[in-house]
C-alpha cells in the first residue's frame, strides 16, 4: 500500500486525504495545530468545486451551514450609501447553488468522515524531508522519524514543505500590492447576513455579519508598494502600521481601528499568490495554497485548493508512476488555476480600489447595477471534473 504524508490540515489536506483514502492509500496528515481550527471569516465553495463537495457527499452539510450573506453595501468616504447588490455580482457565483460556510465549518465537514480511517498528527510539523529516490525520509518537529512513499504540502500560502524542498518562498511569491488585518469585534451595528465596504483610494474598512448574534469580522485592507517584512513578526507594529495607515473619522473606521487594537484574534498578512513553473519534485508534491495561492481577493482561494485536491489524488490513483502522476495533474489544471489567479485582479477593483480613477469607475458601476460577475463565472466553472475510477487498489 503507498503511504502518503500529507503536511497540513485547512482545506486542501483533508480533502486530498478523504480522496486518497477513499482509493486505497495509507494516509498520514501531520498538522501544527492542537486541532482542526474552527471559525473563522466565511468562504464560498462555487462552480467546479460544489462538484467536488458533492461527490464527497458534504452537500447536505454545507447547505446547512449556509451563511446565507443577501448583500454587500457600499459606502463613501463619510459612510453614505452607494449601492447595495447581491454577492453574485462581485464573486461570479451563481444564486441558489453557491455554498458560503465558515471557513471552520468547512474544515470541520472535510475531517469528519476521515477521522477515524485517516492518522493525524496535531501539534506537530515536518522539520527535515530526505528524498532518497525509493521513499521520502521525514523527521518530525517531535523528533519522530517516519518514512513514506509520497509527501505533499497542503501547508498554506506561507507553506513549509514548498521552502523545505523548492526554496525560499520569495522565489515564488507574488505579492498584490495589498496587505490586510482581520479581527472579529462585537455586532452592535445591526448588521444581518451582510457585508459593509467603505473605501477611499487605496484604503478598505469592512464589516461583514452572519447571524446577528455572532461577533462581526472586520477587515482593514490597504495599498502597500511593499510587503511590510517587518511587521510579520511583531503584533504591536502591525497593530500600529494598520492605525497609521487608518486615521479617518469618517463611517466606522475609527472604531474598527479601536476593536484592530483590542482584538485578540488578529490575523495579519499580505495579498499574494504563489506562482510556481513545477508543483512537484521527486517524491514530494504541492496542492492548494501552498502550490498555487490565488489570494482573497479573488475570491477562489478555497473552491481551487479543493479542486486541485481532487485531481491529485485521482491521478495518483490511476497511475502506477507518482511522476506520471503529477505531471497529469498539473497539466489537467494548470490553465484552471491560472484563470482563477487572474481574477485577483477584478477583485483589487472591487474590494479596494488603488487609485480615485479606479474608484470613481467602480462607484459608477456600482451605481448602475452593471456589475455580473461573468468573468467570475466562468474562471470557477471553466473545468469539467474528470471521473477516475483507479483499475485496482493501490498496494
Amino acid at each position: 500500500m503507498t503511504t502518503v504524508l500529507i503536511s497540513g490540515a485547512s482545506i486542501a489536506g483533508p480533502a486530498l486525504a478523504y480522496w486518497l483514502d477513499r482509493y486505497g492509500f495509507d494516509v498520514t496528515v501531520v498538522e501544527k495545530s492542537a486541532a482542526v481550527r474552527g471559525g473563522g471569516y466565511a468562504i464560498d465553495v462555487r462552480g467546479t468545486a460544489r462538484d467536488v463537495v458533492d461527490r464527497m457527499g458534504l452537500l447536505p452539510r454545507l447547505r446547512t451551514a449556509h451563511v446565507d450573506t443577501q448583500r454587500i453595501s457600499f459606502v463613501d468616504a463619510d459612510g453614505a450609501l452607494i449601492a447595495a447588490i447581491r454577492p453574485e455580482s462581485m464573486t461570479g457565483g451563481t444564486e441558489g447553488l453557491d455554498l458560503e460556510v465558515r471557513r471552520g465549518d468547512l474544515a470541520d465537514a472535510l475531517y469528519a468522515p476521515i477521522r477515524d480511517q485517516v492518522e493525524f498528527l496535531f501539534g506537530d510539523s515536518i522539520a527535515r524531508l530526505d528524498d532518497r529516490g525509493d521513499r521520502v525520509e521525514v523527521v518530525f518537529d517531535s523528533g519522530a522519524r517516519r518514512t513514506f512513499d509520497l509527501v505533499i504540502g497542503a501547508d498554506g500560502l506561507h507553506s513549509n514543505v514548498r521552502r523545505l524542498v523548492f526554496g525560499p518562498e520569495e522565489e515564488f511569491h507574488a505579492y498584490q500590492g495589498y496587505t490586510f488585518a482581520g479581527f472579529t469585534l462585537a455586532n452592535d451595528f445591526g448588521l444581518s447576513h451582510e457585508g459593509v465596504s467603505w473605501n477611499v483610494a487605496g484604503r478598505a474598512a469592512v464589516l461583514y455579519a452572519h447571524d446577528p448574534s455572532d461577533p462581526v469580522h472586520g477587515f482593514l485592507t490597504f495599498r502597500q508598494d511593499e510587503p511590510p517584512y517587518d511587521a510579520f513578526r511583531d503584533p504591536e507594529a502591525q497593530r500600529e502600521l494598520v492605525a497609521a495607515t487608518f486615521p479617518d473619522q469618517g463611517w466606522l473606521v475609527p472604531r474598527l481601528v479601536a476593536a484592530m487594537r483590542e482584538s485578540d484574534d488578529l490575523f495579519f498578512d499580505v495579498v499574494s499568490q504563489i506562482h510556481m513553473p513545477t508543483w512537484s519534485r521527486g517524491r514530494v508534491g504541492l496542492v492548494g495554497d501552498a502550490a498555487y495561492a490565488t489570494s482573497f481577493m479573488s475570491g477562489q482561494g478555497s473552491s481551487v485548493s479543493l479542486v486541485g485536491a481532487y485531481v491529485l489524488a485521482g491521478e495518483l490513483a490511476t497511475h502506477a508512476d507518482h511522476t506520471e502522476a503529477f505531471t497529469a495533474y498539473e497539466e489537467r489544471i494548470r490553465t484552471f488555476v491560472e484563470e482563477n489567479q487572474a481574477l485577483v485582479e477584478i477583485g483589487k477593483r472591487v474590494v479596494a480600489p488603488g487609485t480615485q480613477e479606479v474608484l470613481d469607475a467602480r462607484n459608477t458601476a456600482l451605481r448602475a447595477a452593471s456589475m455580473t460577475g461573468d468573468e467570475g463565472r466562468e474562471a470557477n466553472s471553466s473545468l469539467v471534473l474528470p471521473d477516475y475510477r483507479p483499475s485496482a487498489a493501490q498496494g
